[in-house]
């Protein structure tokens, strides 16, 4: 298994029932599923064996983890976690949030809003000074959905297609 258990406890069970575990090479077909929400672009989907390549690499990372939200055993959501060293800010870390998707027959149900704050807490169990993540301009459903968390929109976003 990758490091990805080296990130921090999981939290056993939130208030919506949700568990939530590290991810593992045996979810990457589900996970692949839940994921294909985000690509919209009419690109073809990461295939199994390039995802397997990915994740392994994605292991050597330190305190990188894909994050499974599980109602029982049904994967219902998932997102990612890199807490990042820094030189800035006294040395103070800070988390990414990327990838975050919950299954279509289980929106509207609170599941979102409880892995983001899973994230904030294993950012905070880290002492980080900050939690970050961006989203399409397009988005503007997403984005009252964070700022309903608390998160504030700050700067810009920039970035270059390569």
């Amino acid at each position: 298994m990758p490091s990805h258990a080296a990130s921090g406890p999981s939290n056993p069970e939130s208030p919506t029932g949700l568990s939530f575990r590290p991810a593992a090479e045996p979810d990457l077909s589900a996970l692949l599923l839940l994921l294909a929400v985000l690509d919209n672009d009419g690109e073809p989907p990461l295939t199994l064996a390039r995802a397997r390549h990915v994740f392994t690499r994605m292991g050597t990372y330190p305190d990188y983890t894909v994050w499974l939200a599980e109602e029982g055993s049904i994967l219902v959501g998932t997102y990612s976690l890199l807490v990042m060293d820094n030189l800035g800010h006294r040395g103070a870390p800070e988390g990414v949030v990327e990838n975050v998707a919950v299954a279509a027959d289980h929106q509207g149900r609170g599941i979102g809003g409880t892995m983001m704050q899973h994230a904030m807490t294993q950012c905070r169990g880290r002492a980080c000074y900050k939690l970050v993540l961006s989203s399409n301009v397009v988005r503007e459903d997403a984005h009252r959905f964070y700022e309903t968390l608390g998160f504030v929109r700050h700067g810009y976003s920039f970035r270059v297609d390569l």
